[in-house]
């Protein structure tokens, strides 16, 4: 059975990574793909060929997230070119990682445009579209540390638990309209992000987690999956944790 027949996602970020991973979760259950990164790259050449060799439609777009304008010009040429938008899924994310005593104004002014900014960018340009549908389905991936907190990490933190108290508001202005709007708080995730991490520091993740492994792209995408999807029908302003119970 696939969930989402016929549907379109646009996912932000998804050249790589975890972006990639939900674009083609989606797209094996049915979806029709539009997804963005900074710029046209090979990574994003291939990833378009994959998600159409799953037999739907896929079309890259290269967009700055954080950018107000180029938001607002993605939507209406996703919307021209698919008719319509069923599900977004804010993804657009980066890391600046330091000690606040040593954080630089620009280190945190970027991971708060990038991360925070842009859902608010995505969600505000995409809602006359879905307000007029009647429905939809906005996915905010946000982090058990925009929950828990994390030394070294208060930029990043703070703009995951911007997600959080965003996705929140959001759900209830425009849940009367059929429109759902949810985060998901990846853990501890195996990507290029962890991928610099000190083994050491691995190590002590590890012994955290209830499930005693890390996560992989294709948990969360999974995750996404579900509230993108009518079995996630009645769930509207909740934060799922894909952690493996790391924090509970």
């Amino acid at each position: 059975m696939k969930l989402l027949e016929n549907k379109i996602a646009l996912i932000t970020g998804a050249s790589r990574g975890i972006g990639k991973e939900i674009a083609l979760e989606l797209a094996k259950h049915g979806a029709n793909i539009a997804f963005t990164d900074l710029r046209l790259d090979e990574q994003a050449t291939q990833t378009e060929k994959e998600i159409k060799a799953l037999g739907v439609n896929a079309k890259f777009y290269a967009s700055d997230a954080s950018s107000y304008e180029d938001s607002q010009k993605l939507i209406e040429q996703v919307s021209a070119d698919f008719s319509r938008i069923d599900i977004l899924v804010n993804n657009a994310g980066i890391t600046r990682d330091t000690l606040l005593l040593r954080m630089s104004e620009k280190d945190w002014d970027s991971v708060i445009a990038v991360n925070l900014k842009s859902v608010f960018n995505l969600t505000k340009a995409v809602q006359p579209i879905m307000l007029k549908q009647r429905e939809g389905s906005i996915i905010n991936i946000s982090s058990i540390v925009g929950i828990g907190g994390n030394a070294g990490q208060a930029n990043y933190s703070a703009s995951k638990a911007g997600i959080i108290g965003f996705t929140k508001s959001v759900a209830k202005e425009i849940g009367s309209r059929g429109i759902r709007c949810n985060a998901v708080a990846p853990g501890f995730i195996v990507t290029e992000m962890t991928g610099v991490l000190k083994e050491e520091m691995k190590e002590l993740w590890l012994k955290q987690i209830a499930l005693r492994r890390a996560g992989t792209p294709h948990d969360v995408a999974q995750t996404v999956l579900y509230l993108a999807s009518p079995l996630s029908s009645y769930i509207t302003g909740q934060v799922l944790r894909c952690d493996g119970g790391l924090q509970m």
